[in-house]
């Protein structure tokens, strides 16, 4: 019998958007990581019986940029991203990674 030979997420990551730290990965990261963030917002917003329009007013934007953060399409600013959640009664933990000299990885 034939061993079958699966290809792993990063892999095919890999082949189609770039090995990690090329612009192109850069790109994608970025990309997935504002879609997962505007899903989070949704979900949220939806659980609290919030329209987007209802949302915008608490923060102080139009409904059409509570639209673009939920689809992912804006690459709002830190300040915005902090507003939507304190608006939604939801906590904003930040962690920040980075490689040292050794290339060990501090957080």
């Amino acid at each position: 019998m034939e061993k079958k030979k699966y290809t792993t997420l990063e892999e095919l990551e890999d082949k189609y958007f770039g090995e990690k730290g090329t612009p192109e990965r850069e790109e994608y990261e970025f990309e997935l990581s504002m879609e997962i963030l505007g899903e989070k917002i949704k979900q949220i917003r939806k659980e609290k019986h919030l329209t987007q329009e209802q949302l915008g007013k608490l923060v102080g934007v139009q409904k059409a940029q509570i639209s673009k953060l939920e689809k992912g399409a804006s690459s709002a600013s830190i300040s915005t991203i902090t507003k939507v959640f304190r608006a939604l009664k939801a906590t904003v933990k930040l962690q920040i990674e980075f490689e040292d000299e050794t290339g060990l990885i501090l957080t």
